[in-house]
């Protein structure tokens, strides 16, 4: 694999660094900003809506830009975000800094899958993807545990200059490696974006994936509070919890995957968003006690992230299947899709938290993820009839031509 598409992966670990470290600082903004854990929690929501508004939207307009200077353009714009919440005086200018670096982070995932393809040969152009996306899964790994660390003992500004830093080193990695000329076909318009948003069984799927990562994000968002507030655990150790958080992601990642190759991921998906309910419910009553707390965020972790490879792939076929003609804008719209669910989940998790309290986000978002369930169930129904309808008109057709 060329050097240059390690050069993209650090862009897509800094990248999910700064996306999700959010979720371990947010009672240290909370406390040094003087604002409620709510209001923090906001932080999270204006993020993922910048990156689902970014993504579509700002992909569509830099269809003619060249690929290399728009990565470096997006770097740039990414690290001005960072350095902006860093320096930023106050609660407004870090929501800013944070729809800024969010915009950033939506164009780069649209156009870093066409730009690491676009380094390998054909045959190699699923491995390139995976290798670019390892860098999010290392980011939950070791990124959000270091930067939360860093906060807690320096200051929640000072993770912000280091993930600056970050991109800093991913912009000089993709100046130096990235080559020049990059072959791109034009993306489609928004209003051929648009239109997929008329095929009634991908909307099907997109709230699939948002209601199922807004249940989830109810009670993540507020992770790092359950765990000082109702488990117990001292600030420097919630960033150790983080950490294994993060390794349960990666195995789970591996796991959802398999097991969308060898069952299909309708029935992938029904196993994982059931086991997903089940464990945030489980929470609620295990969250007061610091071992089970820990065993049962180790649970979380094997299966909040393992539905992506279902639910990817079962938007692509749906769009073969209804926008033969926009399966890549299908696509990037689940991505889109599950970041409203972020800002969805977020912003209910924190009215739950100023209104009832904080462990009650953990049993309401394992309701919010059996909706999805629902859906789930509903999707696999209308594959089966389709299939059925399918099959009943083939056979006539065979039997007229024997």
């Amino acid at each position: 694999m060329p050097i240059a598409l390690f050069a993209l992966t650090l862009s897509a670990f800094a990248i999910g660094t700064t996306e999700f470290v959010i979720v371990g600082l947010i009672p240290t903004i909370a406390s040094d900003l003087g604002v409620s854990l709510p209001s923090a929690g906001l932080l999270v929501s204006l993020y993922a809506l910048g990156v689902a508004v970014g993504a579509p939207l700002l992909t569509a307009l830099t269809g003619t830009v060249p690929r290399k200077p728009l990565l470096l353009a997006l770097m740039v714009l990414f690290t001005a975000g960072n350095l902006l919440a860093w320096q930023a005086p106050g609660y407004e200018s870090l929501i800013l800094a944070r729809i800024v670096t969010g915009l950033a982070h939506g164009v780069f995932f649209s156009i870093g899958s066409t730009i690491a393809t676009s380094l390998v040969s054909k045959d190699k152009a699923a491995s390139a993807i995976a290798i670019m996306f390892t860098g999010l899964t290392v980011a939950l790994v070791t990124g959000v545990p270091l930067g939360t660390f860093i906060g807690q003992q320096f200051g929640w500004r000072e993770t912000f200059l280091a993930v600056s830093l970050l991109g800093v080193i991913a912009f000089l990695g993709s100046l130096l490696f990235v080559p020049r000329h990059i072959r791109h076909s034009k993306p489609a318009s928004i209003v051929k974006q648009l239109a997929v948003l008329k095929q009634p069984r991908l909307l099907l799927v997109y709230a699939m994936t948002a209601i199922g990562y807004g249940g989830s994000f109810i009670a993540f968002t507020f992770l790092a509070p359950i765990l000082q507030q109702v488990s117990g655990f001292g600030e420097g150790a919630v960033s150790l919890v983080l950490l294994v958080y993060g390794i349960s992601v990666a195995l789970g990642n591996i796991w959802g995957g398999r097991l969308a190759d060898r069952r299909g991921p309708i029935s992938a998906l029904k196993l994982i968003f059931l086991l997903l309910a089940a464990v945030l419910l489980a929470l609620t009553f295990t969250a007061a006690n610091a071992w089970l707390a820990v065993l049962t965020v180790l649970l979380w972790g094997a299966v909040a992230f393992g539905n992506v490879p279902g639910l990817q792939v079962h938007v692509v076929r749906q769009a073969e299947r209804y926008t033969p003609d926009a399966v890549d804008v299908a696509s990037g719209l689940n991505i889109a899709a599950f970041n409203l669910g972020i800002a969805g989940g977020a912003w209910v998790g924190g009215h739950i938290v100023a209104s009832i309290g904080l462990i009650h986000t953990a049993w309401i978002g394992s309701l919010v993820v059996l909706i999805a369930l629902a859906l789930t169930h509903w999707s696999g129904r209308l594959d089966a009839q389709r299939t059925t309808s399918d099959l009943t008109v083939r056979e006539p057709a065979l039997a007229a031509s024997h």
